[in-house]
Parts: C-alpha cells; sequence; structure tokens
C-alpha cells in the first residue's frame, strides 16, 4: 500500500486525535493534494511550518496506528467479508445450477442477508 493511501486511510480512523491544524494540513497535502507551498498560502504558515506539522500529525497516526490496530483490523475484516461474500455467490451458482436445493437455498438467503447487515455495519 503506498504511503499517500495508508496515511489517508489512518486519517479516516485517527483524525480526531490530531490538533486541528495537524488535521487540516494532512487532509489538504494527502485528500486534497495541495502542495506544500499552496497550504503555506491558504493557512498563512510557512512552507516548512507546513512540512513540520505533516510530519508530526504522520508520527502520531502511525503511532496511533501501531498502538491500536484499528485501520488493520478494518482492513482485515473488510477483506474477509469480500471473501465469504465471494464463497457464498459461488455455493449459490453452483446449487442454482446443478443442485436446485431448495433448503439449500434458504440456508443461502439467511446468511447473504447476515453478510449485508454486517457490511452496512461495517461500512
Amino acid at each position: 500500500m503506498s504511503k499517500n493511501l495508508e496515511v489517508s486511510i489512518l486519517y479516516d480512523f485517527y483524525k480526531e486525535l490530531l490538533t486541528d491544524k495537524q488535521a487540516d494540513v494532512i487532509d489538504l497535502y494527502y485528500n486534497q493534494d495541495l502542495s506544500l507551498s499552496e497550504i503555506s498560502e491558504h493557512m498563512n504558515i510557512t512552507r516548512q511550518g507546513v512540512r513540520d506539522c505533516i510530519k508530526r500529525g504522520e508520527k502520531i497516526l502511525f503511532d496511533l496506528e501501531e498502538r491500536l490496530g484499528l485501520a488493520s483490523r478494518f482492513l482485515s475484516i473488510q477483506q474477509k467479508i469480500k471473501m465469504v461474500n465471494e464463497t457464498i455467490q459461488h455455493i449459490e451458482d453452483i446449487n442454482n445450477s446443478r443442485i436446485m436445493n431448495t433448503e439449500l437455498k434458504k440456508k443461502i438467503d439467511i446468511v447473504k442477508n447476515a453478510m449485508n447487515d454486517i457490511f452496512e455495519k461495517v461500512y
């Protein structure tokens, strides 16, 4: 995963734990794709001040993730949900094309509905 994407994901999880200035600067740099110069003009601070703020904010984000692991857990759950949904779809395809068992179809629908509920709560 690229550093830009990783910081953006960590920002989504931990932005409330940054100072307002750090959160704004990281958002402008990583999510809005502004340059250090553009951010310095926008926030009326030096380019070096912007860089320092980004570095301090990044350190906080990475330290929080190392301690709490919320983003990595979320991504792991996301991958497992995708795998389960693909497996359910495969089982349903086999049932529809070969077996055509109505009881199995009912069980598949129960699992699909449960996964949809989980998906809505996670995302």
